[in-house]
């Protein structure tokens, strides 16, 4: 490939995920899973719930015993125990039978309904203690729980009051999962209701891909990193605090060095930044001047360039290759560049190294609140913008304003979203609707 031909987006990003690979897999405990990548399909280990349980307080009843029953028609049904989620007894229920059962508790043999303890009435107690609610004669819409144990007696038999269909209030077991049930799918980001679901399936010990480890170089004789003194005429690396707070969003640990204008100083940074990590990310000393030196240094360390000009705007010197076996993102030192730089090309190729299947920025479908003007049709130009909620139109749910401030550092700050003219345009109207990225 000539060394400054340009080459567009879509084939600058295709070819960045097709030369990367994901790393390889670790091993993380569920509760630390929220937010990994799936290293493997996860399947459920057990049954959840592994018994045929209760969705409500009530009564467990066969259906056929009450269904005429009604407040005008109330069926006696002999009093046969209680059940509470948890306790491992094993009971069944003959015809003509109830049992009092919590939420959650395993349903008996033989049942196959649970009447809601509304549709409940108890005659006058006088007969034996137990956990129920109570319900006296004079009162008998009114009910007062007791507790195991209370000094509250109850008779040996209750009144249906209305029927229940087979199922009623019976969640069966395996309902959420089953044993061997694939979970999660290979390459799928873990959500926190998915760990949650896993967990449940009983899977404790779950294969992610590693996340990658990225070193970011700031270089250039002007950079000062953060939190040392300012000398005159210099600034501050925030280029790679910007770049390293977006890794770290995305779970990413991160290194940061700044580099000197000079080719001893450029490789003797990146040489240290190889040893501890997966990736390498340059800002700054990108393009052709005098002090651009980035290409040139990897060149001599026999790196493997791809790519080292795209038709974006901003961002056009961004560059990509394999240097010992790790992909290398050269970016602009331009804060406008070097984000779009990143968030275009370094982010979905560190992403892929992270195991993602669609790694890149989300989208959304917005309608432009102004016209959206490009400067080259020969190049895809980038606008950072915001979202806002549209006042009337309920089918569209946000409209991109984009940003047109003079301080490039605070337009991105304020920006929440990128749209983009594709080559061939120099304008969209306002009022189009298009897919803008939404900014992490």
């Amino acid at each position: 490939m000539t060394k400054w031909l340009a080459i567009g987006i879509d084939q600058a990003l295709q070819i960045t995920l097709d030369t990367i690979m994901p790393l390889g897999n670790e091993t993380v405990q569920v509760i630390s899973s929220a937010g990994r990548i799936a290293g493997c399909d996860l399947c459920a280990e057990v049954d959840s719930p592994s018994i045929d349980a209760s969705l409500k307080d009530g009564y467990a009843v066969k259906s056929v015993d009450i269904e005429n029953a009604s407040p005008d028609n109330p069926v006696r049904l002999s009093f046969a125990g209680s059940a509470a989620a948890g306790d491992g007894r094993e009971q069944s229920l003959k015809n003509g039978e109830a049992i009092r059962i919590l939420t959650g508790a395993e349903i008996p043999a033989g049942a196959d309904a649970v009447l809601a303890e509304e549709f409940v009435d108890w005659p006058v107690i006088s007969e034996k203690k137990i956990g129920c609610p109570v319900v006296r004669e004079d009162n008998c819409n009114s009910s007062t729980t007791a507790l195991e144990g209370s000094t509250e007696e109850i008779p040996s038999f209750i009144y249906a009051l209305n029927c229940a269909e087979p199922g009623r209030n019976i969640m069966p077991k395996a309902t959420d999962v089953a044993k061997g049930q694939v979970l999660v799918s290979r390459n799928q980001q873990i959500s926190s209701g998915y760990a949650g679901l896993l967990a449940a399936a009983g899977v404790n010990n779950i294969s992610v891909f590693r996340q990658p480890r990225v070193s970011l170089i700031a270089t250039g004789d002007e950079i000062v990193a953060p939190g040392q003194p300012l000398p005159r005429g210099k600034l501050y690396a925030s280029n790679m605090v910007t770049l390293a707070s977006l890794c770290k969003y995305y779970g990413m640990q991160t290194s940061l060095m700044t580099a000197k204008d000079s080719a001893k100083a450029i490789c003797s940074a990146i040489e240290k930044s190889l040893g501890c990590s997966d990736a390498l990310i340059t800002s700054g000393g990108a393009w052709t001047g005098d002090r651009d030196l980035v290409a040139t240094v990897l060149s001599d360390m026999g790196w493997q360039q791809h790519f080292h000009r795209i038709r974006i705007g901003p961002g056009k010197a961004v560059g990509f290759g394999i240097l010992e076996g790790k992909p290398v993102f050269i970016l602009p030192g331009g804060p406008p560049s070097n984000l779009m730089g990143f968030l275009q090309i370094a982010l979905p190729g560190l992403l892929k190294l992270a195991g993602y299947s669609h790694p890149g920025l989300q989208r959304r479908s917005v309608k432009l609140a102004s016209d959206l003007h490009g400067r080259d049709s020969g190049w895809t130009q980038f606008i950072f913008g915001v979202l806002e909620r549209p006042k009337n139109d309920v089918l569209i749910q946000s409209i991109f304003r984009p940003l047109h401030q003079k301080g490039r550092l605070q337009t991105m700050a304020e920006a929440n979203a990128v749209a983009a003219i594709p080559e061939g345009k120099t304008l969209i109207k306002e009022g189009s609707v298009i897919q803008v990225q939404l900014l992490p």
